[in-house]
């Protein structure tokens, strides 16, 4: 018999009911009627769930096998007796994991009522997740999608987790960057397809901002300057991409060296919120004078155009990202070694010149969040905010600037101060 004391077995009953009543909840209002009716509905569902909860109970494995053997069976018959004109098997692989959800509840409530409503959302969201592989989902697509698990799923786990020069360079680290990269460009992508049409500048600059701050801005400047969409408008998408840059920060950070988060999180999210703030009014603002567009127009609503508009990332763009990184990582590492805290704070100011998320990597991954450390991450983030400046100035001109560089400038200030301050 099993250990469980009385109420937590009733607890994993009362549970395994309430997984099974939703998943047949679900299954029974999808349920024919007559000859061509589907396997099981909502009882039949809550039973197996509660059946495989009082195997387990009885702490005999033979009989929680036994159990799974009959559900299996009788899916097999059910399928085979199956008149419908279209038949597949959803139902009865779905009968059979509700009976070991049913099981799982004696050892983990938490995970078989997790699982339990992820196969109802994964059932219910049918004719929605066919249109989306059939319709929407392109074939280069559907590569790339491949490309990222396999690197995710296959490559990570078999790259060593340990660094090759002191504390920098560690495959493990670079992989789960490069796989991060490549996750946000593919967000980035679908982001773009699927909002294109509805705050256009607000969203698109919000999502390639997680591919590059300082393209958007540059991509937003060229077209203020080319008289196509208001100034204002284009600054206002210009600083929204710099709320991606803060929020890469912490996923840099969750990446590289998760002990950076709690002195982290605070700048990075206050630095966002202004940001999103000041980006939003500026877009929603009407443009005057020479931020009117010009009539017959139309505003530029995509910021960072794909190469190839079916790709959702750039494989060779994201590898030399990721060699960058290590790159910069060497640089810090030898400075730090030759010259201190001084060397950090140089190195971290030189990568940020190159790349925002690269040099404040190569520090996360040469110290944790000490005084020295944080202060070169104060310095990354002036420098890049001065060479976003210069990047806007020359892309769209004094105008853009002006409206850029006030929210561009008190975002970066509030973060770097809420980061020096905190311990």
């Amino acid at each position: 018999m099993s250990s469980l004391e009385p109420a937590a077995a009733a607890t994993a009953l009362a549970v395994a009911l309430g997984c099974g009543l939703l998943v047949g909840t679900e299954r029974e209002r999808r349920k024919c009627q007559g000859p061509a009716r589907a396997l099981a509905g909502l009882r039949s569902f809550a039973l197996t769930c509660v059946t495989g909860a009082a195997a387990a109970l009885t702490g005999l494995a033979g009989l929680v096998v036994v159990g799974a053997a009959c559900v299996a069976g009788l899916c097999l018959v059910a399928y085979y007796k199956d008149r419908s004109d279209d038949p597949g098997v959803t139902t009865e692989v779905a009968l059979l994991l509700t009976y070991l959800i049913g099981v799982l509840t004696v050892s983990s409530v938490p995970l078989a009522a997790a699982l339990a409503v992820a196969l109802t959302a994964v059932l219910a969201v049918r004719e929605r997740a066919h249109r989306f592989v059939k319709h929407w989902l392109g074939p280069a697509e559907l590569r790339d999608g491949l490309l990222l698990a396999a690197l995710v799923l296959l490559g990570l786990p078999l790259l060593p987790d340990r660094p090759l020069w002191g504390e920098a360079l560690n495959p493990r680290g670079i992989g789960v960057l490069l796989a991060l990269l490549l996750a946000l460009q593919s967000a980035a992508h679908l982001a773009r397809r699927l909002l294109a049409t509805r705050h256009a500048v607000a969203l698109s600059a919000l999502a390639s901002g997680f591919v590059s701050s300082t393209a958007t801005i540059a991509s937003l400047g060229l077209a203020a300057r080319s008289g196509a969409a208001p100034v204002r408008v284009m600054a206002g998408g210009g600083l929204l991409s710099c709320v991606s840059t803060q929020l890469q920060l912490l996923l840099v950070a969750a990446a590289v060296r998760p002990a950076w988060l709690a002195v982290l999180w605070l700048p990075a999210l206050a630095g966002a919120a202004l940001a999103l703030a000041w980006g939003w009014w500026l877009v929603s603002g009407p443009g005057r004078g020479a931020d009117v567009t010009v009539a017959g127009a139309t505003p530029r609503t995509e910021a960072l155009p794909a190469p190839r508009a079916d790709r959702m990332f750039s494989l060779g763009g994201a590898l030399a990202v990721a060699a960058l990184l290590a790159a910069i990582q060497v640089l810090v590492h030898a400075l730090r070694l030759g010259l201190g805290d001084a060397g950090l704070i140089v190195g971290a100011a030189i990568g940020a010149l190159a790349d925002l998320h690269a040099a404040v990597a190569a520090v996360f991954g040469s110290t944790g969040p000490d005084t020295a450390a944080r202060e070169a991450v104060v310095l990354v983030l002036v420098v890049h905010a001065a060479s976003k400046s210069a990047t806007a100035l020359a892309s769209g001109g004094a105008a853009y600037l002006r409206w850029l560089a006030p929210g561009l400038w008190l975002h970066t200030a509030l973060a770097a101060a809420l980061l020096f301050v905190l311990t």
